[in-house]
């Protein structure tokens, strides 16, 4: 997905309402471009509250920014310059992370970012991508780089064995019939939802734009019994779907990536299976939900 973000951020240049800030991660990956174009691409150095502010700056005089590093670098470390000099100012910037919650475990607590889109969640009116496949990247940038608002693109390493371009509103890839329990599937997580469930009878639908989340999608979709499972924090769009259901009686499943700090290392495959977001823990939490109901 990292790959896919150069190639089609550095073809976007040839807008010159485009400008790329970055604080040095991926500055090698961007310096062709740089040759090409030095006076938009921006590197600050390991500075990324500046890298905000300089976006906040760029935004305002009409340019477009897409500004780029780790998630928690990104989001958790430059928070308050997003809400202050991006939505409290009113512009608009795309914020690309890579990373995504434990992508690089093995470095540590200061490269993990669960609560990255919950942070997002706290600001007006941002769009959130999180791409389960390198072939949904290019689509989706293109949209939000031409668009107006602020968006947030949650780049991860883990990835589906399918591409759904078009799958911002709810997406279903497996029908189970009128009234069956619904599981969502935000991002990678998709094929270990499938087979998670896969002797199960639910519906299995698929979105990789959880903000704005597709209410009137779930709402033709869900019965009484809705699983939701994201690849952040557990629970971040719990909310939204409560609000789309308010006036229906349902039981609701969230889950994610736990809110009690591991302190382990280990690869995104360990993280996944400590989670219980690998297709064994998802089994264990889903049969246990559906059970629970008969």
């Amino acid at each position: 997905m990292r790959d896919t973000f150069v190639a089609t951020a550095t073809a976007f240049l040839d807008d010159p309402r485009t400008t790329i800030v970055l604080a040095d991660i991926s500055a090698a990956a961007f310096a062709p471009a740089a040759e090409r174009h030095p006076d938009r691409v921006i590197n600050v150095g390991i500075r990324e509250q500046l890298m905000v502010g300089v976006a906040g700056g760029l935004a305002l005089t009409g340019q477009r920014p897409i500004v780029h590093s780790y998630a928690p670098f990104l989001v958790e470390r430059a928070y308050e310059q997003i809400k202050l000099d991006l939505d409290h100012q009113g512009v608009g910037a795309v914020l690309v992370s890579v990373g995504a919650s434990y992508d690089r475990a093995a470095a540590g607590r200061t490269h993990l970012s669960p609560a990255d889109v919950a942070m997002i969640d706290t600001l007006h009116d941002w769009t959130v991508h999180v791409p389960g496949h390198r072939d949904e990247v290019p689509g989706l940038l293109r949209g939000v780089v031409c668009g107006q608002g602020s968006a947030y693109v949650r780049l991860s390493t883990q990835s589906n064995a399918w591409a759904y371009p078009e799958a911002g509103d709810l997406r279903v890839v497996r029908d189970a019939g009128p009234g069956a329990p619904l599981l969502v599937a935000v991002g990678p997580l998709l094929d270990q939802a499938l087979a998670a469930v896969a002797d199960l009878p639910l519906t299995v639908a698929y979105t990789h734009r959880p903000r704005p989340f597709d209410s009137a999608g779930l709402r033709a979709l869900a019965g009484t019994e809705v699983v939701l499972v994201e690849p952040y924090l557990a629970g971040t769009s719990a909310r939204v779907v409560g609000a789309a259901l308010a006036d229906r009686p349902h039981r609701l499943l969230s889950l994610g990536v736990g809110r009690s700090e591991l302190r382990r290392y280990g690869t995104p495959e360990d993280h996944d299976r400590w989670h219980g977001l690998d297709a064994a823990g998802l089994r264990r939490s889903v049969g246990a939900f559906l059970s629970a109901a008969s």
